[in-house]
């Protein structure tokens, strides 16, 4: 695997780590505010999430990086 990879997927894994929790967090405390299930029902969104999203922005980001490239000289 090269550099350049690792470095992509790398920042797929670090990137939907983040957004995923975040949004995640912010739309079960909306969804249930912070009750005593809010940590479980977190936690089993945030890994669904993650494990939708790492491969979606491994997937779609080159795609969407050529189509801003086009559209922004």
């Amino acid at each position: 695997m090269s550099k350049q990879t690792r470095r992509k997927v790398t920042f797929a894994l670090v990137m939907g780590l983040i957004t995923t929790g975040i949004v995640s967090f912010a739309l079960i405390a909306i969804n249930i505010g912070f009750s005593q299930r809010f940590a479980m029902v977190w936690l089993k969104a945030w890994v669904i999430g993650y494990v939708l999203a790492v491969p979606a922005i491994l997937l779609i980001a080159p795609r969407l990086q050529a189509l801003v490239d086009r559209l922004v000289p």
